[in-house]
């Protein structure tokens, strides 16, 4: 029959509206009484014009088009709008999407994508007739069309399969001008670029995109910048601990803007910062039955991946992870086939048979190296096969095999034969790269290293400190690419840099110098997005890249380190913590092998010092600096811990700072003794501290001179607080009484004291500050010694003092300072060092924090799950709720664990005598859990080896 190998479809001639000035106009009928327009359309923006026209005889108009990816109608007439109704949604997806516009009489409808759902209607008080002209994606911008003067734009994006009356467009017809006209469109092409794919957000950002540019949706990524590249956390609790933060949870990325992504850590700041990463069985777990054809095998699941694990591994300076196996007739390795019968799998996936304290590949235990295992025959306690419990215990702490993911024990299915284990978490600590650092001395001097090549994304990130005016930090060229980052000023620093499109520059200017042999911290990033910049907490400035030019950096040469390839105006200063894409640069071991330039650099207190906080000084260091809380009455790596370090004072106790030397002078002599005390004499004074006590009169604080000059600080009988100062011997004492309240009602009272000259000030329980004047004189001449308690010595003091000092003080006294010694800390922590006499009953308490009074600037201390070493001030990791439930519970809880140790105490003593009867194995059968009846029992095992101890409650 009559049949036509070919298909017959209609032509589909797309068009595309390049920029927001393109538009196509095309006629119409004027005067009829309905208008139906249809098309389709794809776009990558939220907003754009997409249909307006004029209705017949100016009696109005109508606009359609795009609003935050919807479809709106906007019909209006001279000053006044007749209806705005929207259809659709998510319509700026970049995928083809159908419009159908009707209208007749006083009704309208728009439908998208033939869905009646996403249909709007609207009856209007105006008859609709037809104009002359459609225009579409915008107007022309020579005409007076006031439907086209909107503040959303014109339309980007492309249109096909338009139809004004039922009647489709030609647009062939168009492209030859034959039918209507048009401006920068593209014809028979549909030139939409889909800019996320590939998608150039990193790290899981989300892309969206408009017709230019694309955007990348950073939230709950753990990154920041144009395409998500940059970490917001820092890359080890090192860091953290040098901005100021104390011990708490936190967030690091160990790779920084590397593909491993960052998890939760605790960060224990102490002296030494220690990273603790736990897994998911830290408990002592029993092993029965278990042998080589049945073996027991547990898998450690950490809170981190294997790489990221790796990563904080590789930044730290030491890694430890204690592995603890106690067993009773259950050996670890068979010495008639010297096969191991137990093992333990690190992160290299490799099986290792060495054990806790001991060293790789040596198949021992602590005990075989240090020669002290139970039976000198084996390298482990546990292969001496003894019918008790024992076991093998240390650290493992070769970095290369840590963390331990899984542990295998085949030997317990002998008569009597049981095993244990139990393995801690992942401690670190340190940061190898934070202070890895070196100091560049001649201009010529330079270190290298392998740079970026083909990287879509690059950043660096250093820390710098010079006195020089100019200098370049680091540069790296390509045939035609480079990048540049260098101090241009003593205020200045410019990040330069060409990936093809032609050189560009980001400056940031500094309100300060510079140069001021400080550390500063740099941060550059250029990415297929932009280009940036950041000094210090200055402003980031960034420079918007060519959408369109070239992305990927072409570097074939080194990257020069404090200097140019040609050697010219090289850096003078140092250079520490320098990264490429989050990997840490070795400086110091290049620089050992570089003329004229040093590993490390000094001077870490000139930056960081003001991280020791009350009166702690900062000491350096090699690597980073440490805060010597000596002379303050705090503790902690900051000088901010131990607030409340207090003493309980018993009748007649007494300690006495002496601030120097005793000089064998007649004390009548002042020339002589001016010239021993000069610079112990005092215009001001800073004196705080609290206590608490029932008894009155009391001493509370007494400073003597070599010249009779004293100041005393007592309660009198009836409670009141009297502050005496003697600065003239030859007068008597300025007496300032406060009498608000009793103050030895048993509860703390907090004081602060501050005299400048003569003008002095006081402050009760942060109450508001009161002011006196002294008379009797500006200068403490010559103080002598700083007394708590009870004077012991011959002292000329008044009759009140003398009263007061009857019974000296009974209480407790806490956080006592004076300018910037802490009696009460040396008192009791340096009592071999400080020159400090305690005599009588003293002893360290808890007083100081037991109460509310100061409870909302009392610290929060964070404690972690089978972590023995000291923790340090705590910060919550964020919005946790302080409050006063906080204060009660943590008094309930202390009662509660006191409870709980005096019953563990009578317990023990009670099984310590009766550990051999029958009854005593009863009871341990009867504990909550396996594991409480195992430590129970390994604990008896221990008691019996135990010699008589002397229990005092």
């Amino acid at each position: 029959g009559n049949i036509s190998f070919s298909c017959s479809e209609p032509q589909v001639v797309p068009v595309t509206f390049l920029s927001s000035t393109s538009y196509l106009a095309l006629p119409g009928t004027s005067g009829q009484d309905e208008v139906f327009i249809s098309f389709q359309f794809r776009t990558w923006n939220k907003e754009g014009l997409l249909l307006s026209s004029k209705l017949h005889q100016d009696s109005g108009g109508f606009l359609l088009y795009l609003r935050n990816g919807k479809v709106k109608i906007n019909l209006h007439k001279p000053g006044k709008t007749l209806s705005d109704i929207t259809a659709g949604a998510g319509l700026n997806n970049g995928q083809w999407h159908s419009v159908s516009f009707f209208a007749k009489r006083n009704r309208i409808s728009v439908t998208v994508d033939d869905d009646v759902t996403s249909s709007a209607h609207a009856s209007i008080p105006l008859q609709i007739y037809s104009g002359d002209a459609f225009y579409f994606g915008g107007c022309p911008s020579d005409g007076n069309i006031s439907e086209c003067n909107t503040s959303f734009g014109g339309f980007q994006g492309c249109m096909r399969l338009i139809s004004i009356g039922n009647t489709a467009v030609d647009m062939i017809s168009v492209q030859q001008n034959v039918f209507g006209n048009f401006s920068d469109l593209q014809i028979d092409l549909c030139g939409i670029i889909d800019r996320c794919l590939p998608n150039y957000c990193e790290h899981g950002g989300e892309c969206s995109q408009s017709w230019n540019s694309f955007y990348c949706n950073c939230a709950d990524t753990g990154y920041k910048g144009a395409t998500c590249h940059y970490p917001i956390y820092e890359q080890s609790c090192e860091a953290y601990k040098h901005r100021g933060n104390t011990s708490g949870f936190y967030n690091i990325d160990s790779d920084g803007s590397g593909p491993s992504g960052p998890f939760l850590v605790y960060c224990n700041m102490t002296d030494t910062t220690w990273t603790i990463i736990q897994h998911n069985n830290t408990n002592l777990t029993r092993v029965k039955s278990a042998n080589r054809e049945n073996p027991h095998t547990v898998f450690f699941k950490y809170s981190a991946s294997l790489d990221q694990l790796q990563a904080t591994i590789n930044h730290a300076e030491y890694c430890e992870q204690e592995l603890a196996y106690h067993c009773k007739k259950s050996r670890l390795l068979d010495k008639s086939d010297g096969l191991p019968l137990s093992w333990w799998i690190g992160r290299t996936n490799e099986t290792q048979t060495y054990w806790g304290g001991s060293l790789p590949a040596v198949q021992k235990c602590a005990c075989g190296l240090e020669g002290s295992c139970i039976d000198s025959q084996h390298y482990c306690n546990c292969d001496s096969d003894r019918d008790e419990w024992t076991n093998d215990t240390g650290f493992l702490s070769y970095k290369d095999h840590l963390p331990v993911t899984k542990i295998v024990i085949t030997d317990t299915d002998r008569p009597n034969s049981e095993a244990a284990y139990k393995l801690g978490p992942l401690l670190c600590r340190g940061d190898r790269t934070f202070w890895n650092s070196a100091s560049f001395n001649t201009e010529t001097s330079y270190l290298h290293f392998p740079t970026f090549h083909g990287e879509l994304s690059a950043d660096v990130s250093f820390f710098f400190k010079t006195t020089a005016s100019s200098g370049v930090f680091l540069e790296n060229l390509g045939i035609q690419d480079f990048i540049r980052i260098e101090l241009y000023s003593p205020s200045e620093v410019i990040f330069s840099f060409d990936v093809g499109n032609g050189p560009s520059e980001v400056t940031v200017q500094s309100l300060t110098s510079l140069n001021d042999n400080q550390w500063h911290y740099v941060k550059a990033e250029r990415n297929i997005k932009e280009a940036s910049l950041q000094v210090d907490q200055l402003p980031q400035r960034s420079h918007a890249a060519p959408p369109d030019g070239h992305i990927r950096l072409q570097l074939n040469s080194q990257l020069f380190v404090g200097g140019t390839a040609s050697r010219q105006k090289g850096f003078l200063g140092c250079i520490r913590s320098l990264q490429l894409n989050g990997i840490a640069l070795d400086l110091e071991e290049r620089a050992k092998m570089t003329p004229g330039v040093e590993p490390g650099c000094p001077g870490h207190c000139s930056s960081y010092g003001n991280l020791c906080h009350n009166g702690g000084k900062c000491r350096e260091k090699y690597s980073g600096f440490s805060c010597d809380c000596t002379f303050s009455a705090y503790a902690g790596p900051f000088c901010k811990k131990g607030k409340y370090i207090s003493a309980y004072f018993g009748t007649g106790t007494s300690v006495t700072y002496n601030f120097q030397e005793y000089y064998t002078l007649t004390k009548n002599s002042s020339s002589h003794a001016s010239s021993f005390y000069a610079d112990m004499t005092l215009n001001k004074e800073a004196i705080t501290f609290a206590f608490s006590t029932t008894r009155t009169p009391s001493l509370l604080l007494y400073v003597s001179s070599f010249y009779k000059e004293y100041l005393s600080v007592i309660l009198t009988r009836n409670g009141d607080l009297q502050i005496r100062y003697k600065l003239d011997s030859h007068q008597d004492p300025d007496v300032f009484s406060i009498n608000i309240k009793s103050m030895a009602d048993g509860q703390l009272q907090h004081m602060k004291i501050n005299r400048e000259e003569e003008m002095l000030f006081v402050e009760v329980n942060q109450n508001e500050r009161m002011k006196f004047i002294l008379s009797s004189g500006t200068e403490f001449n010559a103080i002598k010694s700083l007394t708590l308690g009870k004077i012991l010595e011959n002292s000329d003091v008044d009759e009140e003092t003398m009263k007061a000092n009857s019974q000296g003080f009974i209480g407790c006294l806490s956080s006592v300072q004076f300018n910037h010694i802490a009696p009460l800390k040396a008192a009791l922590y340096h009592s071999s060092s400080a020159p400090v006499i305690v005599k009588g009953r003293f002893t360290e308490s808890n007083c100081g924090s037991l109460t509310g009074a100061d409870s909302t600037s009392s610290e929060t201390t964070h404690s972690f799950a089978d972590h023995s070493g000291p923790i340090d001030e705590g910060e919550p990791l964020a919005n946790i709720i302080r409050s006063d439930s906080a204060v009660i519970g943590g008094v309930i809880a202390v009662v509660i664990f006191i409870i709980l140790c005096i019953t563990a105490i009578a317990v023990h003593i009670y099984k310590k005598k009766g550990i051999y009867s029958k009854n005593e194995a009863k009871g341990s059968e009867n504990e909550d859990s396996a594991e409480s009846a195992l430590k129970s029992e390994l604990s008896m095992q221990n008691t019996a080896n135990e010699s008589q101890k002397e229990y005092f409650f």
